[in-house]
């Protein structure tokens, strides 16, 4: 749900990309272990349990690709994934975040690799910040927002889970979020709702993420 639209070709042509390959490459635990910067890449961000796994699996149309687990920040480390063959980019998972029961030197270990990595990664085309579409922005959200921002690394909100609220709830947050967002110096001035069940949103999401390793 954005307040404009991809065109039908952008949609249908970033569907054929995610219908090809899609391969686990490898996790990084730091900065040392980072692939070779030589592809686009696309980043997604968001609190433990906002369903950040379910939503990669529903976009490339896998079952497992992405780890998910009922132990929210599971992901304690950069983990990269090629698309397409020849490779085009690749989608990389971040380390949840606001995991209140995670150990604080491990939570400040995956401070300073988000933040290190982006900083300095500079085939960094985008980042995608989650939101749980059923609680909208929190404290622990407008954190990475600002890394994003300070690292001047431009952004998109996502909205996930929207198919567990009303339909009314759903169009408050949705526009509460996209206020917000307009006030962000890095943020993308349209956001996305989706759904990982109901693939709602989805068709844009990948149009949209395609679109930001063209640029």
């Amino acid at each position: 749900m954005t307040d404009s639209e991809p065109d039908a070709d952008a949609i249908e042509t970033a569907r054929k990309v995610f219908a090809g390959p899609v391969a686990f490459l490898k996790s990084a635990p730091s900065l040392e272990h980072l692939p070779p910067p030589d592809v686009p890449e696309v980043a997604f961000a968001g609190r433990s349990n906002v369903g950040k796994s379910s939503l990669l699996n529903a976009l490339v149309n896998r079952n497992a690709l992405a780890r998910t687990s009922n132990t929210p920040g599971r992901t304690q480390e950069l983990n990269f994934f090629d698309v397409g063959d020849p490779l085009r980019f690749r989608l990389v998972d971040m380390p949840g975040y606001g995991f209140a029961e995670a150990p604080r030197d491990l939570v400040k270990r995956w401070r300073f690799l988000v933040n290190d990595y982006l900083r300095g990664r500079r085939v960094l085309g985008r980042a995608f910040v989650l939101i749980d579409s059923r609680h909208g922005i929190k404290p622990v959200d407008i954190e990475i927002m600002d890394m994003l921002d300070a690292a001047a690394v431009n952004y998109m909100v996502v909205l996930t889970k929207a198919d567990k609220i009303k339909a009314t709830d759903l169009a408050d947050v949705t526009a509460r979020t996209i206020e917000a967002a307009r006030k962000r110096p890095a943020a993308h001035p349209e956001i996305i709702a989706t759904s990982s069940e109901k693939g709602l949103g989805l068709p844009e999401l990948r149009s949209a993420v395609f679109g930001s390793t063209l640029v």
